[in-house]
């Protein structure tokens, strides 16, 4: 047993070595965004009759409990302040712990790097064990802080604590799902997307059984984001509810070590279907189609249901707001129209920016080939390095281009649905699309980075974190309008778009095009690097 779990303390200090960028930026971005969410929401909801109201609205519309969920507590300041976060954010936490269970384990098989280590002093077991403890680590870590910015925040301490908790047992369960994922696969892509799919499924699970009147059905507690939204922080909370999640890391932890002792090291349980006997593929930029087509499926599947639901709340924007102060703001806004625009405008622009978050894995490709190995052999052939490099970038924008597109139809087609209004379909998908150049000015941050410093690509990550953290927050926290222009997001034009927008898409297109010229520039010039 002790030999199984050889070299785990050592792969623990790699591990942490390896995210010591990535883990704490996230876990300090999700604190900064509760504690700000906290601290706003007693000026937004300043007294118990508002709270009912805002609240009552919440649970009387069908598409926000699907997204977000219940309210049990409708006089809780906590509850309504943190009402997108019990469920959906829980849910982005899920995700970034199955990237970084699976990027410990099987990516580092994938890449070989395992298999090098395997020549020392290394156990079977031990990569497992260090990846599960990395990220536990960072799922109660990230709670605990979270707690502590929430009572700051000035919600209750108790609520506070329970809040925090609930999103540790939650990253902790999706850990040990995608621990168990990595030894059904034999890529890291497969792993990521098998776990990925349980996450869709549980937050559908929740979704569904959320709608039962009065709520929630069985559904609902067979899902670990569902277990989250019912510990009922500020609501009562339930504490025995977080048993849980940590009854299934019991079962699938040890289900992972026990698949992982049966398998070869590089191999999968689940076999690979074999290719076609011939090959379709008729240069690189097939190559790097057929490297992200099914990725991009999948983001398109997903921005195709989230807009149907997100036009389909059109018409339940105005409907929130039935205090006689707010029908006379909604008078001077410029009726009901206005207010649906600024809904879909709102909602558009997040479409914007998970556009750009894709882009930015999709064009991560370009560092990810070059040091798992593969642009050295292509390479090696008649292709040059602009043209293995721009079919990448080309996919890459091309697949925000489409996400888009997507996005702006499915988000009109609901609006018209809902609004008796088939205008709609043209103008929300124009304006959607109207996010594109400001999605391709971070995917080409990404070419920029990767041209001069390829070992940095995945630091763009962390300034589309400070964009959208501008974006949200950057109002509240009073920050200069010069400082706020830095985000790329600053400059799409909202819903409607005009002929005023022309300008600045114009300018941010030009922006890109000096980005990839840049990132060109130092790609052809440099070595490359492991």
């Amino acid at each position: 047993m002790r030999e199984t779990f050889a070299g785990a303390g050592t792969l623990v200090r790699l591990g942490l070595r390896r995210e010591r960028w990535l883990l704490p930026l996230w876990i300090l971005g999700f604190a900064l965004t509760t504690y700000t969410t906290a601290s706003a929401g007693a000026d937004l909801y300043p007294d118990t009759a508002s709270r009912v109201e805002a609240a009552n609205a919440v649970n009387a519309t069908a598409s926000l409990v699907a997204l977000f969920g219940r309210i049990y507590d409708p006089t809780s300041l906590g509850a309504l302040s943190l009402i997108k976060y019990t469920a959906f954010m829980a849910a982005v936490l899920a995700v970034l712990m199955v990237f970084v269970t699976v990027r410990l384990t099987r990516s580092e098989e994938e890449s070989g790097r395992l298999e090098l280590l395997a020549g020392g002093r290394l156990g079977r077991q031990a990569p497992l064990a260090a990846a599960l403890a990395i990220s536990f680590s960072a799922s109660v870590t990230l709670g605990l802080v979270t707690a502590a910015t929430l009572a700051a925040g000035g919600l209750p301490a108790e609520g506070s604590l329970a809040f925090g908790l609930g999103w540790a047992a939650t990253g902790m369960a999706f850990s040990a799902v995608a621990g168990v994922a990595a030894q059904l696969t034999t890529s890291a892509r497969a792993a990521i997307g098998m776990a990925s799919a349980v996450v869709a499924v549980t937050y559908a699970l929740r979704a569904v059984g959320d709608l039962a009147e009065p709520g929630p059905s069985a559904l609902s507690w067979l899902s670990p984001i569902g277990w989250n939204q019912q510990i009922r922080a500020f609501e009562g909370d339930r504490w025995w509810v977080l048993l849980l999640p940590l009854a299934l890391c019991v079962v699938l932890v040890p289900a992972a070590f026990l698949l992982r002792a049966h398998r070869d090291l590089g191999a999968g349980l689940r076999a690979e279907r074999p290719g076609p006997a011939v090959g379709a593929l008729s240069g690189v930029r097939d190559l790097a189609v057929r490297l992200q087509d099914r990725t991009l499926a999948a983001w398109a599947v997903a921005f195709v249901i989230f807009g149907v639901v997100i036009g389909s709340l059109a018409s339940n924007a105005a409907g929130l707001l039935s205090s006689a102060n707010a029908q006379d703001l909604l008078r001077k806004l410029g009726g009901a129209q206005a207010l649906n625009d600024a809904f879909l405008a709102a909602e558009i622009g997040i479409m914007g920016v998970l556009a750009a978050a894709y882009g930015l894995a999709a064009a991560g490709h370009l560092r990810s080939e070059e040091a798992s190995g593969h642009t050295e052999l292509l390479l090696s052939t008649a292709t040059t390095r602009t043209r293995w490099g721009g079919s990448h970038f080309a996919a890459a924008l091309a697949g925000v281009t489409v996400l888009l597109l997507l996005a702006g139809l499915s988000i009109g087609i609901g609006a018209a649905a809902t609004l008796h209004d088939a205008g709609q379909i043209w103008r929300v998908t124009l304006a959607a699309v109207a996010q594109a150049p400001a999605a391709w000015v971070v995917t080409s941050l990404v070419l920029a980075v990767f041209g001069w410093a390829p070992r940095l690509a995945s630091s763009v990550w962390g300034l589309l974190a400070v964009f959208i953290a501008l974006g949200e927050f950057g109002v509240l926290w009073n920050a200069p309008q010069w400082l706020m222009d830095l985000s790329p997001f600053q400059h799409s034009p909202a819903l409607p778009v005009d002929a005023g927008g022309v300008g600045p898409l114009l300018g941010l297109t030009f922006v890109a095009a000096v980005l990839a010229a840049v990132g060109f520039a130092g790609w052809r010039r440099r070595d490359l690097a492991a």
